[in-house]
């Protein structure tokens, strides 16, 4: 979604560039290109490791996305939100979380079953499953090892294309030790 930044581009290059294109969606008046670029400001606030920026550009990005329509996007953006959420949270030690630390935790959580609930929206179910993949790697670095292993079932069911019977193809089951062995 999110332009790629040029090697030996500095972040405050890409604000600048995102802030161009943010000017420009603006003069348009269109909603896909205020998602966009809203998106490309989220980026670069994380490039800066400004994570409660780019929190804030992401829900404005959010919010032009659905006045689009926009699925894929939709998913996406929600799949960005639960990562910036994840790393305000202070994920690596929950005893010393602190108060905003537990409701960025509870923001990723809201965002991470959003998406997993429009994921079968999105182009294909290869890029269904590369969401649930995604919002599971999320829900691991959290600690909530239940949830990021039914995700990644479910991902695992469409990659097989065992979806009619349910069962994921065997061959990909040992991927999912790594989790139930932690």
């Amino acid at each position: 979604m999110h332009p790629a930044r040029a090697p030996g581009q500095s972040a405050q290059a890409t604000l600048r560039r995102a802030s161009r294109a943010l000017d420009e969606a603006r003069r348009r008046a269109s909603p896909s290109l205020m998602s966009e670029a809203l998106g490309a400001m989220a980026h670069g606030c994380r490039v800066q490791r400004d994570q409660a920026s780019a929190e804030v550009y992401l829900n404005e990005a959010l919010r032009w996305a659905r006045v689009a329509g926009l699925a894929d996007p939709i998913v996406d953006l929600l799949c960005e939100l639960c990562e910036v959420c994840a790393a305000q949270s202070g994920l690596e030690d929950e005893a010393a979380r602190s108060h905003a630390g537990h409701a960025a935790c509870e923001r990723m959580h809201e965002h991470a079953f959003e998406a997993s609930t429009l994921a079968h929206r999105v182009a294909d179910a290869d890029c269904e499953a590369k969401v649930l993949m995604r919002i599971s790697e999320v829900l691991e670095r959290c600690g909530d090892r239940d949830g990021a292993v039914l995700l990644q079932t479910r991902a695992l069911r469409l990659m097989s294309g065992n979806l009619a019977c349910g069962a994921p193809d065997p061959s990909l089951l040992p991927s999912l030790g790594r989790l139930a062995d932690g």
